[in-house]
């Protein structure tokens, strides 16, 4: 498989996460973490069901592949995540040195890795962490838009 087909393959599974979110009365947000052997860690957005504001997906998979490989670093790894990282998971992830965050839609009111700033490239950071945007993006994106137009009408 070309790196392409990867991204896409592990984005689908962050889909139906996100889909188990949204059916669950979440936010449809899902995060995959994986690394050379295959998926170490995942999560769903659930802050409302755990009443618990940092239940977001990625810190969701981060706690997961903790719990997994007892290991608070986590380096080598590729987090998929449905909807760009805001600053809460981004800190999440850089201080679990992720090696790469591949996200699919772009949150443009909160998200950290360019759309409503670039907190991933701040100098002061240790760890550097590679960030690849728009996979699947479109799909992602109308999953939220469905989400939030059907809570609208109530």
């Amino acid at each position: 498989m070309n790196p392409a087909e990867v991204d896409a393959q592990f984005m689908a599974k962050a889909i139906a996460l996100a889909e188990h979110a949204a059916k669950c009365g979440e936010v449809p947000v899902g995060a995959v973490l994986v690394d050379s052997t295959g998926v170490v860690g995942e999560g769903w957005n659930q802050p409302i069901s755990q009443h618990d504001p940092s239940a977001h997906a990625e810190v969701m998979a981060l706690r997961d592949a903790g719990d997994r490989l007892q290991a608070y670093r986590l380096p080598e790894t590729t987090l998929y995540v449905t909807l760009e990282p805001c600053m809460m998971c981004l800190g999440a992830i850089i201080h679990a040195r992720i090696a790469r965050v591949v996200y699919g839609a772009a949150d443009p009111k909160t998200g950290a890795c360019g759309s409503a700033m670039r907190l991933h490239e701040h100098p002061s950071h240790n760890h550097v962490v590679q960030v690849d945007s728009g996979v699947d993006a479109a799909r992602c994106g109308a999953m939220l838009k469905t989400f939030f137009s059907t809570r609208r009408k109530g």
